[in-house]
């Protein structure tokens, strides 16, 4: 006999006692997408790899470690998305669809890096992206913080701590660039291996190092939030003066990077101390540069993704459940009561009410699957009540008499209860 399979590390499966929180956090996030007018869009899980290096970057983790990378049988390298902005760029550039103007887009659904799995980092993990395409001001950067605000306000989750930065344009961080290269030189004999290995091809990444020897020389460094351009200085305080408008409260962290090198100017991430070491539950930024990386026209755009296993985990964290009982559990006993059952159940469904048909077996252990249910209500119906053109209903919570009822009835007293 063979050894059985399981889950390959890091991909786990979400079982159906788990999922209404998830459910509950995907009706949220429509919602909220849809009255801030952002329309779904869906771009392929496989993508080719050359997508992720140009846009991502070479010298990124993400690239150089994490990327689960194939060749198919043409010989074509390809992968599975670690992240969905990159695809949805490559989507709005093949089919032009900002041809008419700008776009809010948004998409969910897993993707891929090779990490050390541990609680809220997994393998295949799960994200809304969402983006704003061709909109350059800064108050589409301030619309998608206070949307996500919003969001968390829906969910029952917070307070939660928003962190905010300008990494500026491109000729400020290459001035800034020159002045890490020049400190990091110094501080050498502090540097880790993978400090050293991105002094020159991408030292703004060491500023997001989580190694606690470096913290104290890195806090150090020169600051790109103290030499932004005119433009870039414009923009941010603009951005800080919306939030403000909007009461949500923030805290300018000016060594947030962010991991992707298509970021330029406005940077953000919200996060929670209640799930342990991953904390960052959403980020974002804007990214102008990236459509002319990706062989399209300069588009200004701004965009963010959430992870929903770590919401999940603060939903959890912040005592929110959500469960999934049908309002009704129907219950027979007897060959006419079991063809009635059906017809009650269905007719219970075109009410629009939730309802779970007993399988069969014994009076005794359906009642004992309608309880386990957490249905508000047992129907019951035996030979009898179908003789006599009506049901019994069973409170199961809440107290109550049970009653017998003629349909009509039992379906008001459904409909009413709360």
């Amino acid at each position: 006999m063979s050894d059985k399979i399981q889950a390959i590390r890091g991909m786990e499966d979400i079982l159906p006692d788990a999922s209404p929180l998830w459910e509950a956090l995907e009706d949220a996030c429509r919602e909220v997408f849809r009255q801030y007018g952002y329309r779904n869009i869906r771009t392929p899980i496989v993508e080719p790899t050359a997508l992720f290096v140009r846009g991502i970057g070479e010298v990124t983790d993400i690239v150089e470690k994490e990327m689960y990378t194939f060749d198919d049988r043409n010989g074509e390298s390809l992968t599975l998305r670690p992240e969905a902005t990159a695809g949805i760029v490559r989507a709005a550039i093949e089919h032009s669809f900002l041809y008419n103007g700008p776009m809010r887009v948004w998409t969910a659904g897993p993707m891929f890096r090779y990490e050390r799995p541990q609680k809220g980092r997994q393998r295949q993990f799960h994200q809304y992206d969402v983006e704003a395409l061709g909109f350059e001001g800064p108050d589409v950067d301030a619309e998608q913080i206070v949307m996500l605000a919003r969001l968390w306000k829906r969910l029952g989750i917070g307070p939660l701590e928003l962190h905010l930065n300008s990494i500026g344009d491109a000729a400020d961080r290459r001035a800034h660039r020159d002045g890490l290269v020049s400190y990091f030189t110094r501080h050498a004999d502090l540097l880790d291996e993978d400090a050293r290995r991105r002094l020159h091809s991408n030292p703004l990444r060491i500023l997001d190092t989580k190694n606690p020897a470096m913290q104290e020389m890195v806090e150090g460094a020169p600051k790109l939030l103290d030499h932004l351009g005119e433009g870039a200085a414009r923009h941010f305080e603009a951005v800080r003066r919306l939030l403000g408008d909007a009461g949500v409260a923030y805290t300018v962290n000016p060594r947030l990077v962010r991991g992707m090198d298509y970021y330029n100017r406005t940077v953000f991430e919200w996060v929670t101390d209640r799930i342990g070491a991953q904390s960052t539950i959403a980020g974002g930024g804007r990214y102008d540069g990236l459509f002319a990386m990706l062989g399209g026209k300069p588009t200004p755009a701004c965009g963010f993704g959430l992870g929903m296993e770590r919401i999940v985990l603060t939903m959890q964290a912040f005592g929110r459940t959500a469960a999934q009982a049908p309002a009704a559990f129907v219950v027979h006993a007897g060959e006419a009561a079991a063809r009635e059952a059906w017809r009650v159940a269905e007719r219970l469904r075109d009410a629009g009410l939730a309802c779970v048909l007993g399988a069969g077996g014994s009076f005794k252990s359906q009642m004992k699957k309608a309880d386990a249910s957490g249905a508000r209500f047992a129907i019951i119906l035996g030979d009898d009540e179908v003789a006599a053109g009506r049901l019994t209903l069973k409170p199961l919570r809440g107290g109550g008499e049970q009653a017998l009822l003629a349909p009509d009835e039992a379906l008001a007293r459904l409909r009413a209860a709360p």
